[in-house]
């Protein structure tokens, strides 16, 4: 099996899981390569018992035969290898050397076990879904598309900005808010949840549209198809407003034309025997645990 590593930077309390993953690799026979910006990060701290290759950008998959990528870091490393991985097809597996890990679902404690399934095929993938940003004038280059959500947000003012909102070209609401969250069911666990969005199950065909501390408190998030497209026109006493998706952003003004729809293609997570999403939920937002004595 040929893998890839991906991560953004090395940090050294990251060294002993680092050099025991790149052990692993080599004792199950892996080919393995790693994203070039941080292998010449990490040569100098580690040793490898077996030659390791490299890539540099999306166009490595392309040319080259890639059967998984793992990732290491929290779940803004996986956001951030999307790019690479682009329509692919190729399944990601992430390992959580960050905090939270919604999507980076391996810990530290758990790469050999992990290790040694991939090595036996003994694993799944499943797919999730991402949305797709539509624009009149340029924004995000080649890839208008996020995992996690698309966000409209005030940037210049401390007032609130007004989204006017329409789905499928129908009107739905004017947001007098501080932005506004289209969320995919992967990107429902994060700032949509943090601004009183529910969480959604992945696999379930929805998006979640979630107001940004509103004027309105009667303004609610509302969960609809994710055949829907969803369109918005902003106004505000700026010029200039922030977009984003997932950790990407630009800068968009009232002139900008923006919808919001199901991405033509998803990604693939790698799912290991006895991980499932409730596990996920239960042990990242410490649901069923009383702790008031401890």
């Amino acid at each position: 099996m040929q893998v890839v590593i991906y991560s953004q930077v090395f940090k050294q309390d990251d060294r002993q899981p680092v050099q025991e993953l790149f052990d692993l690799l080599a004792d199950e026979q892996f080919s393995t390569y790693v994203y070039g910006p941080y292998l010449e990060q990490i040569r100098p701290h580690l040793r490898f018992k077996r030659d390791v290759g490299t890539f540099d950008t999306h166009l490595d998959f392309r040319i080259k035969k890639f059967d998984m990528l793992i990732t290491l870091g929290g779940d803004g490393t996986i956001l951030s290898a999307l790019l690479m991985v682009r329509d692919y097809n190729i399944p990601i597996l992430g390992i959580n050397l960050g905090r939270l890990g919604f999507l980076a679902r391996v810990e530290k404690s758990k790469m050999r076990e992990a290790l040694r399934l991939l090595a036996r095929g003994r694993f799944e993938t499943e797919r999730r879904d991402m949305l797709y940003l539509e624009s009149n004038l340029p924004v995000f280059g080649d890839t208008p598309y996020a995992l996690n959500d698309f966000t409209l947000l005030k940037r210049d003012t401390s007032s609130m900005i007004t989204i006017h909102t329409y789905i499928n070209g129908a009107y739905l609401n004017s947001y007098w808010a501080d932005g506004i969250i289209v969320a995919t069911p992967t990107g429902s666990t994060g700032y949509s949840l943090s601004c009183g969005g529910p969480i959604v199950f992945p696999g379930s065909g929805n998006f979640v549209v979630t107001p940004v501390a509103p004027h309105n408190l009667n303004v609610r998030p509302i969960v609809i198809s994710d055949d829907a497209v969803v369109s918005f026109q902003i106004e505000g006493r700026a010029e200039n407003f922030l977009s984003t998706l997932d950790s990407r952003f630009e800068t968009v003004t009232a002139v900008h034309e923006l919808a919001v729809r199901k991405n033509d293609f998803g990604i693939h997570l790698v799912k290991l025997p006895e991980i499932t999403f409730m596990d996920t939920l239960r042990g990242k937002l410490n649901w069923g645990e009383d702790r008031r004595n401890h």
